[in-house]
């Protein structure tokens, strides 16, 4: 298969405003796609519509050579496609372990309705070493228990991450993994994400353009809605195109 997703002239449009215009990209298995623009630019409502939480004004999107266009988000990632967004979404009034086991749950493909999700049991033994992978990988192992308010938000960050990876994803998309995260808890990200871009395909939305750069095999750029460049990182960023739409704009750190 040459791309594990693809999409085809994909629009979204809010009223009069255009915010994805005619979008064609696609990533290919094993790859490791870096997403930049300037804010406003299209980027994480091009997620958005790719993980089904907005509808597409126009265009297709296919996933593992299936149309996924019309798929709700539930189904997408039960296909395997999984996303983290621009603020960390964990369940604060839970533990770190129980956020794991009921994401899990909530996506295992034996439990589809809801009355089989609140009765089933959290002690499947599948569950619990997929839960048990996922802390070990983002090093959260010793903070199983801890209420996760008691987090900092580094290591929230962290546990999305896991919940995300417990649940066996063939493509994951990272909605500025980097954003609002101290130099330390920078590097550790980045680390766990050399570590596992091994075994998965990764697409990342970040501003923190340096911080990828020795990450992703291809950068793509969005601006005004279009994707305007994509290819080599080093040569992507000193293309005209580029660099203009980003001229006396702060967002880029290179």
């Amino acid at each position: 298969m040459s791309e594990i997703l693809k999409a085809e002239g994909l629009s979204k449009h809010f009223g009069g405003l255009i915010a994805v215009n005619k979008v064609f990209f696609s990533i290919r298995p094993s790859e490791v796609t870096g997403l930049i623009g300037p804010n406003g630019s299209g980027k994480t409502t091009l997620f958005n519509l790719l993980s089904g939480f907005f509808p597409p004004t126009g265009g297709r999107i296919t996933f593992l050579g299936d149309d996924i266009t019309d798929l709700p988000p539930h189904l997408r990632v039960m296909k395997g496609m999984v996303r983290t967004f621009q603020l960390v979404s964990v369940f604060n009034s839970m533990t770190v372990w129980e956020n794991l086991v009921l994401s899990h749950i909530r996506f295992k493909e034996g439990y589809p309705s809801s009355r089989k999700f609140f009765f089933s049991s959290a002690k499947n033994e599948d569950i619990l070493e997929r839960c048990l992978k996922g802390l070990e990988l983002v090093g959260l192992q010793s903070k199983a228990w801890t209420p996760t308010s008691e987090l900092s938000y580094g290591s929230k960050r962290m546990l999305e991450i896991g919940i995300a990876l417990s649940l066996n994803p063939k493509l994951l998309l990272l909605d500025e993994p980097l954003s609002g995260l101290s130099d330390a808890e920078i590097s550790d990200v980045v680390n766990l994400l050399q570590q596992i871009k091994k075994d998965l395909t990764l697409c990342i939305i970040e501003h923190k353009v340096s911080k990828i750069l020795n990450l992703v095999n291809r950068l793509c750029v969005m601006n005004e809605g279009h994707l305007i460049c994509e290819g080599d990182p080093n040569k992507v960023l000193c293309d005209p195109s580029v660099r203009e739409c980003y001229w006396g704009k702060a967002e880029i750190t290179v």
